[in-house]
């Protein structure tokens, strides 16, 4: 697999390109972003879901443990550099959701706030006779809005870069 990696990754050891940052909702390729992105802030300003903050090196990162992204465009608005740029048929980003070995359904307790909080219907349980329910993920419909990473209590949902061959996290 031909991984482009930022300078920043490679000095980090992150070799494979695996421990990205989550960039806000239509950012370009990683070298791009952080090329044209000047870290003004106005995108991380303009977040009416708080969910952007400064990351490292001051460019604008997603938190999705202050809720979930509605892909409202007002970030996409407020980029002057071009660093966010939508193009017609393409999806914000390329995320999905991945569950933990901490999930409390793996433990024998019985939750399902992740299924309830996902509107597209990405993560949902199963019955099982004389056990509980496991969460089941259909993450080809998952849209990263991250609904479902601020409302696990065991923190054990994460969001990741989907890749061209392999699924690999962030």
């Amino acid at each position: 697999m031909n991984t482009a990696i930022s300078r920043m990754q490679f000095l980090r050891g992150d070799i494979r390109g695996e421990r990205r940052a989550v960039r806000p909702p239509w950012a370009l390729d990683e070298r791009l972003f952080v090329e044209r992105c000047d870290r003004c802030g106005k995108c991380i300003d303009a977040c009416p879901q708080g969910l952007l903050g400064a990351g490292r090196g001051g460019f604008p990162q997603v938190d999705f443990q202050h809720g979930e992204c509605t892909f409202c465009g007002t970030c996409l608005q407020r980029c002057s550099r071009g660093a966010l740029r939508a193009y017609p048929g393409a999806a914000p980003w390329q995320l999905q959701v991945m569950i933990g070995a901490g999930c409390l359904t793996r433990h024998g307790v019985v939750c399902r706030t992740c299924g309830e909080q996902c509107d597209a219907r990405v993560i949902r349980f199963r019955p099982a006779a004389g056990r509980v329910a496991q969460p089941e993920l259909n993450s080809a419909s998952c849209n990263g809005c991250g609904a479902c990473v601020g409302a696990c209590p065991a923190k054990s949902i994460t969001l990741h870069y989907r890749t061209h061959s392999a699924e690999e996290s962030v």
